[in-house]
């Protein structure tokens, strides 16, 4: 733990599910209602810097999560990417992208390409609230080796 880390002093979103080495949290945001955070609770930076066994146990959560956006929602893309650039602690972001969302084709990060109405939240064919049940169902089932 560093008390310096966002991501080790503070959730990172609302709480999903946790063990004692991950921690999976939905992302509060009116853009993109199907963003999810994969999240160590081991300050590392990197990927390779877990050793094998939490390389393989991140990547089955991150599989899990992304396994559920694209049964219940049929995004156009999921985007997953794991950056750190502003938060030096590792963690993966998985987002269900669609064509109609506000930023679509460009990053969740980049420049706004439209304005959707009715809300992002409202046009998903599954509920939020009932994603999150269902991310937290997989994750739950995902063996932990």
């Amino acid at each position: 733990m560093n008390d310096h880390c966002t991501l080790c002093t503070h959730t990172g979103g609302r709480l999903i599910w946790s063990d004692e080495s991950w921690r999976v949290v939905a992302v509060d945001d009116e853009d993109f209602p199907a963003f999810y955070r994969i999240i160590s609770r081991e300050h590392v930076a990197e990927f390779s810097q877990l050793d094998s066994d939490g390389r393989a146990r991140c990547l089955a959560l991150i599989c899990a999560v992304e396994f559920v956006l694209l049964d219940r929602l049929q995004p156009t893309k999921v985007n997953l990417a794991a950056l750190g650039n502003v938060v030096p602690h590792l963690h993966w972001h998985v987002v269900a992208r669609f064509d109609w969302d506000s930023h679509f084709p460009e990053p969740i990060w980049g420049a706004r390409q439209r304005t959707v109405a009715p809300p992002a939240g409202d046009r998903l064919p599954t509920p939020p609230q009932v994603l999150d049940d269902m991310v937290r169902r997989a994750l739950d089932e995902t063996p932990s080796r």
